[in-house]
């Protein structure tokens, strides 16, 4: 297999044009296209992006972001709050706009786009796409002028061992990716979390009885019960796979990676695959990809999904669900995995 879209049938026959959702996620020159040589070329100039340094970082201004999200907590007249928007929603955005800079006045319109590049029902896509990129090349504009202590500043002035930079293509699209997967992602790895132990209340209270220690165990296993992402475009066949059941995936067909599906796989984490289990025992979910393709942006999801669990519950401790969860709509994609709406009772808050 492959992830260059060059060898996918489709593709080659002109068939995927602007207008479809699949556009933005192939018609692209970053990592997430990126195979062999070039891919190698492409994760060892970003790589200086994301040192643990820089990461460890912003954990004070995670912080900050989340405290200022719960003091801000709007409730509605009924006493409950919709807790995707007012703060699993927020606190990835802002985070990752401080990370690379943008501007205060272009964050909302940035949030939107985004959320149109995961959700594969959108009519307007092509229109997406160019904004997202105009917006983008505006970004690097404007940092080439006046770099600043950000990730966009790096990318822009890193260079290899031979000097070679990021083409404008690559610079832009790399934006992209790490712009589109810090955000939305978190969103749902934050949202998920809060549904996961808010349905599994004796394992909040292991948790909260364990004085914090436990909130790595529930991160990992909610990206493992609920990853984020389900199902990940795509990957391509470059010759002809024979599988077990004797169907045939032919050469330049595309293959959907379903994380979702390998994260419920009883094989790999037993018969009770299906159940949230913070005591299971193994990290090897799919969550963040596996080998050379490992997201380089794991260490800061994990980052905030700490500080905003950590923050919320510790400010919130008797935080309930408003309504079952299942009866919740989920995001409108097969991409990403989460809800639309959290609707939580939050109770009396504790002192900042």
């Amino acid at each position: 297999m492959t992830k260059d879209p060059s060898a996918w049938s489709v593709w080659q026959r002109g068939e995927i044009t602007p207008d479809m959702w699949v556009y933005s996620w192939v018609a692209v020159s970053n990592m997430f296209t990126a195979a062999g040589q070039d891919h190698r070329r492409l994760r060892k100039l970003i790589t200086p992006a994301f040192t643990a340094r820089r990461i460890e970082a912003l954990r004070p201004v995670i912080q900050e972001i989340a405290d200022q999200l719960l003091d801000d907590l709007a409730v509605d007249s009924d006493g409950t709050v919709d807790l995707r928007s007012a703060y699993a929603h927020p606190l990835p955005m802002r985070v990752i706009c401080h990370l690379f800079g943008l501007p205060e006045e272009l964050r909302p319109r940035m949030a939107q786009l985004v959320e149109k590049v995961f959700d594969t029902t959108v009519e307007d896509a092509a229109s997406n796409f160019a904004e997202l990129q105009q917006m983008l090349t505006g970004l690097i504009a404007s940092k080439r002028q006046s770099p600043g202590d950000d990730m966009t500043s790096v990318l822009i002035a890193t260079r290899d061992e031979d000097g070679a930079r990021l083409s404008e293509a690559e610079l832009t699209d790399t934006l992209l990716l790490i712009i589109s997967a810090g955000f939305e992602t978190t969103v749902n790895l934050i949202g998920n979390a809060v549904r996961a132990l808010l349905e599994h209340p004796e394992q909040l209270q292991q948790v909260t009885a364990a004085g914090g220690k436990r909130w790595n165990d529930v991160v990992e296993e909610t990206l493992r019960w609920e990853p984020s992402v389900a199902h990940l475009p795509l990957r391509y066949a470059v010759e002809d796979i024979d599988l077990p059941d004797g169907q045939r995936i032919a050469r330049g067909e595309a293959i959907l990676a379903s994380y979702a599906a390998a994260g419920r796989e009883p094989a790999q984490h037993g018969p009770d695959a299906d159940r949230f289990d913070i005591d299971r025992f193994g990290r090897d979910h799919l969550a963040f990809g596996y080998g050379v393709h490992f997201c380089l942006g794991a260490p800061l999801a994990r980052l905030e999904a700490d500080v905003a669990l950590t923050t919320l519950f510790a400010r919130y401790p008797d935080l309930s669900l408003a309504s079952p969860a299942a009866e919740v709509p989920s995001v409108e994609s097969f991409i990403v995995n989460g809800a639309q709406r959290i609707d939580v009772t939050p109770g009396s808050p504790t002192p900042a």
